[in-house]
């Protein structure tokens, strides 16, 4: 069952348009996991969905109370290639529609309160090596399969009711060319985030790991149609020299939504995660540079989606006393 938006996106793409900065939310999958929710050693968070409505619902909410004005979907890791392992790729609509249909539900319980944009997440995610971060080489799937499990995800995203596809964690060229395809093949407008690392030799890369990948290589994949692009899933310390280099190929509005600890599959590991406070002073920065849309990714939680609130708050009594 899809809801009707009491905002809308073309209202948000209004307030872009206008330089306003827009609240995303944090973490969805690792949320579900800091909560309690088990995480599948195959299918990592998409599984959970079968299990969680109501906490996944819990979850977009508190968000929402938090500040956020667009919520993602937990459907980042819920392709047929991630849910094969796990025994569920035929359950792969099922899985996804009841994602967003949990964050339907808790846009619309904060109708009274706040207008919401929800977007569906769609990554270009392959099996993972259990205890790692890196792709399991021996379980990647042919590009027309990758392609077909991309394409199949962002159909049943728009039938379910997103209004916006977030392009999420875009690191390897060949896969960001599916995904890309994938999501505009919807007509939804689309927000491309792109992950980065630094190199041995301080330059910022592609968050690829088989061989140093200059960022631009993926900055220069950023669809022309694209209504937002940035840096995401990055830490911190990085994600400001990722956007610079955005920048010399996307004109629009850029977003920013760091992470904070690391992975090793299947759960994400909460060390050493940043401040809200040292958050604040990075989305204050970002914001200068350019940044219109602040939040959070993994690892990042309900006092860090405070801190983008409050800061896009400054923002807004800076341009008002101009």
């Amino acid at each position: 069952m899809a809801y009707a938006s009491p905002m809308g996106y073309a209202q948000l793409k209004a307030r872009l348009d206008r330089g306003d900065v827009i609240v995303l939310d944090g973490g969805t999958g690792t949320e579900l996991q800091r909560r309690g929710a088990p995480m599948d050693p195959a299918a990592w968070c998409g599984a959970a969905t079968l299990h969680n409505d109501a906490l996944l619902t819990e979850i977009h909410r508190d968000y929402i109370t938090a500040g956020a004005e667009v919520v993602t979907a937990n459907t980042f890791a819920s392709n047929r290639l991630m849910l094969r392992g796990a025994g569920l790729a035929d359950r792969v609509g099922e899985i996804n529609t009841r994602a967003v249909e949990a964050a339907l539900r808790a846009r619309d319980d904060m109708v009274a309160t706040r207008e919401v944009v929800v977007a569906g997440s769609l990554s270009h995610m392959v099996p993972v090596a259990e205890g790692t971060a890196e792709v399991d080489l021996a379980s990647v799937p042919p590009d027309d399969e990758c392609r077909e499990a991309y394409v199949e995800v962002a159909g049943i995203l728009k039938a379910a009711g997103v209004e916006l596809i977030l392009l999420e964690m875009m690191y390897h060229p060949v896969r960001v060319r599916l995904a890309v395809e994938a999501a505009l093949s919807t007509g939804l407008p689309v927000w491309f985030g792109a992950s980065a690392r630094r190199g041995r030799d301080g330059r910022v890369l592609s968050f690829y790991h088989a061989g140093d990948l200059p960022l631009e290589a993926i900055a220069d994949l950023i669809p022309a149609g694209a209504d937002v692009a940035g840096c995401m899933h990055t830490g911190a310390e990085v994600l400001g020299e990722g956007n610079a280099i955005l920048r010399t190929r996307f004109t629009g509005p850029l977003s920013a939504y760091p992470d904070s600890g690391y992975f090793e599959m299947p759960d994400w590991q909460f060390v050493d995660t940043i401040e809200p406070d040292r958050l604040g002073q990075f989305y204050d920065r970002w914001i200068d540079e350019g940044a219109r849309v602040i939040g959070g990714c993994c690892g990042l939680t309900l006092e860090h989606v405070r801190a983008a609130a409050a800061a896009r708050d400054r923002y807004r009594e800076r341009e008002q006393a101009r």
